[in-house]
């Protein structure tokens, strides 16, 4: 990283490297700008006695200073570690623990607080850097100190030291670590995934070419520094193409940043995109009946012809004049509200999108389009390339990568980009990746051979079968039921049982919008959530989906039988989700036995109690009488597992 810093200052010298917004203006760094920031932090760190091989932790919001450190970082020899802002103190004090981090770089005073709460259970922990010093003026100084303070030492260092820096960063190694990311803990304790330069670039090189990125592309930093995707994107495809990385001034401004920048390069988990719909739907009940007649016209006329049409395939005169006359009045200001008027290349991953929710947004004209990858593969795994998007796929192998399908249906992969190991953990490193490079994805899917697209079913630990025989695959009906806006997020139960049962959370948002058009009072999440009015309208979206379910004839046992809608939301902070809000099965299933019991023993309600994590740490109780909901199920026409094999 640091030989591709120096290229793109010989190379692109006053182009804008970064952006960020702050106090509500944007502010720039050109290449050479942010090599100049780089180096004087790479000197003061040096100064400061970080040495080669030193693991250096960063903690904050997607800000330039960050992507600079991880970068000097590497200058020094050391090894950069970014970790999750929203990770809870003893999270991040694993992780400091694990990695035996000397040094840790912290964004703001929040960040900070949250490692003077753990520092007495670290005995490396040598320094605490600060970014933003607002709050930060009455704190003892001790192991305290600013980025500005070490850019300043940097700038004063003498002649030996710059070669000093030079002749480590010159040292650096192809195969050596560029970086290290924790997964997310899905199943127990984070893995410190380490990626090699090699990995790094040859991944970012590899993924530019194939979607043609060039260094006029923009694109919006605002996922977590400490996830795969945005050290690929923010970081390995920004330095080998040369592109300029805007960060936005806080998540709460994001949208607005967003339509400000247009980025032409964007990425967002599928909840994104979830949100954004539910955001667009909820405006379009407010609407007066003119609007809401021209979007439904339009909408319709979009979903019919727009994919086509983006696609480049034959589609009548008249569909043509049609579309073109919806996105004058439709999709036009649609697009421009998301922020998303001049994405060339959009992407999702992360988890499986909806199909609603995918055709939603190609039929505006957005190139939005699905890979699948993980941290172990440095992100890329399988892209789908332009006229072959399909929202039932996940694309063909990326540049590189080979496939192949075990006998159980678990997909493996093996690239340049394949982890170098799990730090300190061989025993994991020996069960995910073989002798000769094959990586255990973990999830189950089957590569079509007339397209040479994969399609993943399920996670491989989840797939199952049913009492009857008939397959069971929960993120498939889960993703069906995320599609309404009024469904925040689901998890299905079902392996070897007779029948499927779901959780709910309902979107306050949306739902308390519903609410309030139609002068219901609540109090609280929990008071809405159980109110009959809103039960019944889940109920009609349950059955809706099982509806859309008995078409499948693979996966129409997965029908939903009985549900409840929970009493309160699913929280990181809880354990019930990963930092990336992925569902963390087993323990939603410890922790709510006796709801799932319940749902199978055929009662009408239940009473319950359960811990809850509040914002400033303090726990508490939250007690609740759950209504349960029969669905009625649409006739089904199951498969059993050894034939869909």
């Amino acid at each position: 990283m640091p030989a591709l810093l120096a290229r793109n200052v010989a190379r692109y010298d006053g182009k804008p490297a970064y952006r960020e917004k702050e106090f509500g203006i944007w502010q720039s760094w050109s290449w050479a700008e942010a090599a100049e920031e780089i180096e004087a932090l790479a000197l003061g760190l040096m100064a400061d006695g970080v040495g080669p091989g030193d693991y250096i932790a960063l903690l904050g919001r997607n800000r330039p200073h960050l992507y600079w450190s991880m970068v000097a970082i590497q200058m020094t020899g050391a090894v950069p570690v970014p970790l999750y802002q929203d990770a809870a103190a003893e999270e991040v004090a694993y992780a400091l623990d694990h990695c035996g981090a000397r040094y840790v770089i912290c964004g703001d005073q929040e960040q900070v607080d949250k490692v003077f709460e753990i520092q007495s259970s670290l005995s490396g922990l040598d320094r605490i850097i600060f970014i933003d010093p607002r709050g930060m003026r009455k704190y003892e100084q001790g192991h305290l100190v600013s980025f500005e303070h070490l850019q300043s030492e940097g700038r004063k260092a003498d002649t030996a030291a710059k070669a000093e820096l030079s002749r480590r960063w010159e040292a650096l190694g192809y195969d050596d670590t560029c970086v290290m990311l924790y997964t997310s803990g899905t199943t127990g304790r984070p893995k410190g995934v380490v990626l090699s330069n090699r990995n790094i670039i040859e991944t970012s090189k590899a993924s530019s070419e194939f979607d043609g990125l060039k260094t006029g592309d923009e694109t919006l930093a605002y996922l977590p520094i400490a996830w795969v995707g945005d050290y690929i994107f923010s970081m390995g495809q920004a330095y080998w193409t040369g592109f300029c990385v805007n960060c936005p001034e806080s998540e709460h401004t994001m949208m607005t940043d967003l339509r400000e920048i247009g980025p032409t390069y964007y990425f967002a988990p599928p909840r994104v995109f979830e949100t954004q719909l539910t955001t667009v739907m909820i405006r379009m009940e407010d609407a007066g009946r003119l609007k809401k007649w021209l979007f439904d016209r339009y909408m319709d006329v979009a979903r019919r012809v727009g994919p086509a049409i983006l696609d480049g395939k034959d589609v009548s005169a008249m569909d043509r004049l049609r579309y073109k006359l919806g996105n004058v009045l439709v999709y036009g200001p649609l697009k421009n509200t998301l922020g998303l008027s001049r994405v060339r290349v959009g992407y999702t991953a992360g988890e499986a999108i909806g199909p609603e929710i995918f055709d939603f947004y190609r039929s505006l004209g957005i190139n939005l389009k699905q890979l699948y990858g993980q941290t172990e593969a440095s992100v890329f795994i399988t892209q789908q390339p332009d006229g072959e998007v399909r929202s039932d796929t996940v694309g063909v192998p990326s540049p590189g990568v080979e496939l192949k399908i075990a006998e159980n249906g678990e997909v493996f992969y093996r690239s340049p980009g394949t982890f170098v190991e799990y730090f300190k953990n061989a025993d994991s490193t020996a069960d995910t990746k073989d002798s000769e490079g094959w990586v255990a994805t973990g999830d189950a899917g089957f590569i079509e051979d007339s397209s040479g697209h994969l399609r993943i079913i399920d996670r491989a630990k989840d797939v199952g079968k049913m009492a009857s025989g008939a397959l069971f695959a929960p993120k498939y009906v889960e993703n069906k039921l995320k599609f309404f806006p009024n469904i925040l997020e689901a998890v299905v139960f079902g392996s070897g049982r007779e029948m499927c049962c779901a959780f709910l959370n309902i979107d306050l948002t949306a739902v308390g919008n519903w609410a309030e058009r139609n002068n219901i009072a609540y109090s609280s999440y929990q008071e809405l959530s159980q109110h009959p009015r809103v039960l019944e309208i889940i109920q009609d979206h349950v059955e809706e989906v099982n509806r859309s379910i008995a078409e499948d004839e693979m996966l129409s046992g997965c029908q939903i039988h009985r549900f409840l809608v929970l009493h309160k939301e699913l929280d990181a902070d809880d354990g019930e989700l990963t930092r990336t809000r992925k569902v963390r099965r087993k323990i939603i299933a410890e922790k709510f036995n006796d709801l799932i019991e319940a749902l199978y023993s055929g009662k009408s309600e239940i009473y319950t109690e359960t811990e809850v994590t509040y914002e400033d740490g303090r726990k508490g109780k939250i007690k609740a009488t759950l209504d349960i909901r029969d669905a009625k199920v649409a006739p089904a026409q199951t498969k059993v597992l050894e034939a869909a094999e």
